[in-house]
């Protein structure tokens, strides 16, 4: 049977497959430290199950409006008034199973061939290989721990052509942690703008903030950017509910649209009890996000500290989301056994292998010189992850 040319123009997620790395080996009775997906160990707030259970014991268990049911959108539409100062009607609002789906939906709606799609790298896996499918172009910038993993306005300007049709911008970045500042978006959108270049701003990790960081969506610098903008989010990370697979999107009506028909033909709606839960989890209670936020900040101390402290091994500090990106060149050049490390991959294969710890290389992310930990795993997880590194480093040569 002959694959469709697609499917050779893109690679499986780097971050699934070091997962299922780490899952063999258990299966072979190898204890494996897995910080490699972005996954919060936390559970998800009782009041937010609870709120599926009632609607399965409701008999909520049914087809669904395709982008959702009327409470989940006005849910969502109050989700961002609340947080970003945002006004949407239910037409301008959209939810899937996912925000990587929202994300597909709409890349199926705007690109096809010809068209290009700027990417500051590092990027999170999916970016590129979403575009590719489209039969697109990304067009990838590539950013600096200098710089602080952000493009500059200068890099934006080269990046345009009369081909370029969108943007995605990711603050807080997966991998990177890099957030901009009001000031930093207000000048990027100053020339997307210019260009009526469509903004696509992956807010997920808007909660995930430390140091005083101030979160903002570039949609809210002003209702010319808003209506430039499709603001992508979910419940996946703020809620731990990465299982529920609930995200959702607003943009202008004519895009929602499209996005809607199209999800018609692919998953029909987001799973019914599902959204019930989501409406709980954005207008109840909001405790227990604060807690997480304090942990995450906790073990983003802990492990960049540790990093810090292995010879070979450099890391910045993240300012959000939950990951850090330390950089591994140190380690290139140096034997393993038989093998010498050349590369992010070889890095990680070491890791896993010798120090029993799943990371993911940063060659998925569009920077070779780094790897991926997930400190969304517990403190004593990381805590024995980090040992079991600096014992296995000692073996270099």
């Amino acid at each position: 049977m002959k694959l469709a040319e697609r499917v050779n123009r893109i690679k499986p997620s780097p971050t699934f497959a070091a997962a299922a790395k780490a899952a063999t080996m258990r299966a072979k009775g190898i204890e494996v430290i897995s910080l490699a997906q972005g996954e919060p160990d936390f559970d998800t707030p009782e009041n937010i199950k609870e709120a599926a259970y009632k609607a399965i014991r409701e008999g909520i268990t049914k087809y669904t409006p395709a982008a959702g049911f009327p409470d989940l959108k006005d849910a969502i539409i109050q989700k961002f008034k609340n947080d970003n100062g945002l006004t949407y009607d239910r037409s301008q609002v959209f939810a899937s199973a996912g925000a990587k789906l929202i994300i597909y939906n709409l890349a199926q709606a705007l690109f096809g061939a010809g068209d290009e799609v700027i990417i500051p790298a590092p990027y999170w896996v999916s970016y590129t290989d979403i575009v590719l499918l489209m039969d697109a172009t990304p067009v990838v910038i590539p950013t600096s721990e200098k710089q602080g993993f952000k493009i500059s306005v200068d890099q934006l300007k080269l990046a345009i052509t009369s081909r370029t049709k969108a943007i995605i911008i990711n603050s807080p970045c997966n991998p990177t942690g890099a957030t901009y500042t009001a000031d930093e978006l207000k000048a990027l959108a100053e020339i997307l703008l210019q260009k009526k270049i469509l903004i696509i701003a992956d807010d997920i990790y808007e909660k995930f903030v430390y140091d005083g960081t101030v979160f903002t969506s570039i949609a809210s610098l002003g209702k010319e950017i808003q209506d430039q903008t499709v603001v992508v989010n979910g419940v996946s990370k703020t809620y731990s509910m990465t299982g529920w697979r609930i995200g959702y999107a607003a943009g202008s009506a004519e895009i929602i649209a499209a996005m809607d028909k199209i999800q018609t033909q692919n998953v029909s709606n987001p799973v019914s009890f599902c959204q019930k839960a989501a409406v709980e989890a954005l207008l109840g209670p909001q405790d227990s996000v604060q807690k997480m936020i304090a942990e995450f900040d906790r073990r983003r101390r802990y492990i960049v500290d540790r990093l810090n402290a292995m010879e070979m091994i450099r890391c910045s500090m993240p300012k959000g989301a939950f990951y850090a990106f330390p950089n591994v060149t140190g380690l290139f050049g140096k034997k393993w056994g038989e093998k010498q490390i050349s590369n992010s991959s070889d890095v990680t294969d070491f890791l896993l292998e010798d120090a029993k710890v799943a990371v993911v290389a940063g060659s998925g992310f569009g920077d070779d010189n780094y790897v991926r930990f997930a400190y969304a795993n517990s403190m004593k997880n990381i805590e024995k992850g980090m040992d079991q590194i600096q014992e296995a480093l000692k073996k270099l040569k």
